[in-house]
């Protein structure tokens, strides 16, 4: 089998007709592995519906089970890319070309299976989040936007806190340029708990935690930098604010550590930083979303963590 003709078919196919659509990204994942089980050459009826007005078989769950058996907990997309316009004309376009791979001897669809599934994880890491300073709405509310972006993203895939992750580097680029010195970023999964940092960052006596899930486990790092000195303090969501308070009183530390939530610590520090003038705020957003991806590149192997800032 010349498996070198069937690379330059996949790309050529993918470069033609799939690129960066989920649906028909989805078509192709789900066409090609029907493939795998049917006796060829097959004929394109065999994958239209009765009306041959969508692809047969097309589907979220058809999908996701895909994905899965390859370790890919994220969603593709909801409908499963039944209502991707063009589809029909795509899988007819593939099926031709799989025929004439398998009539020469040059077909291998679990190889194929393989490469869709490469293409679509490029396709999740080149999707970033999006930023719109929109001067309609207060700072605030944008932040709110983006950081509803994140949730959605996270319960669409399970086990992947891109929330936490969000924070804490928006955080972090935040006080990159606040400081103006080298702040150390981990990657989120580096947990200061887990390790002998005082905190997700330490600037002069204050201990910073950057969480949405503040615990009885977080409240005892902040007694620990009390110990020694330290001043702790802790960012967190809207819903976390009233958990972090409830378990520093009953630490008996409710006086002694600062709470603030996040959004609100961002939109006045954007506030300040740009000396409250209008013209110079997209300016200084510009700059903490630079920055922000300047640590995602250094620290996080997941791009798609990445955001695109729209002035």
């Amino acid at each position: 089998m010349n498996a070198l003709a069937q690379k330059a078919f996949l790309e050529e196919f993918d470069n033609q007709h799939v690129g960066l659509s989920k649906g028909a990204l989805s078509m192709v994942l789900t066409v090609n592995r029907r493939l795998i089980g049917m006796s060829l050459p097959v004929e394109t009826k065999e994958f239209e519906t009765a009306k041959q007005g969508q692809v047969k078989g097309l589907g979220r769950s058809a999908v996701m089970k895909i994905l899965k058996e390859h370790g890919v907990t994220r969603i593709l997309s909801e409908e499963g890319g039944r209502t991707s316009r063009g589809n029909m004309e795509k899988m007819r376009a593939y099926l031709d070309g799989i025929n004439l791979l398998h009539n020469s001897g040059q077909l291998n669809l679990q190889l194929a299976e393989g490469f869709w599934i490469e293409c679509t994880k490029r396709y999740f890491d080149s999707t970033p989040f999006s930023f719109r300073l929109d001067p309609s709405k207060s700072l605030r509310s944008c932040l709110k936007n983006l950081f509803g972006q994140a949730i959605e993203r996270q319960r669409k895939a399970a086990g992947t806190m891109y929330v936490g992750a969000m924070m804490q580097h928006l955080i972090g680029a935040k006080l990159q340029i606040l400081v103006g010195a080298n702040i150390e970023s981990h990657g989120f999964s580096v947990s200061d708990a887990a390790t002998n940092r005082s905190g997700d960052f330490q600037i002069g006596d204050v201990a910073i935690h950057v969480t949405t899930t503040p615990g009885e486990a977080l409240l005892r790092k902040c007694a620990a930098n009390l110990a020694v000195g330290l001043r702790p303090l802790i960012i967190t969501t809207e819903d976390g604010i009233g958990g972090a308070r409830a378990f520093a009183k009953q630490s008996a530390i409710e006086d002694r550590v600062d709470v603030i939530e996040v959004e609100q610590f961002l939109a006045a520090n954007l506030y300040e930083h740009s000396g409250f003038m209008r013209d110079i705020r997209p300016q200084t957003v510009r700059q903490l979303i630079e920055e922000y991806n300047k640590i995602i590149f250094e620290a996080e192997s997941d791009p798609s963590l990445r955001i695109d800032f729209e002035g």
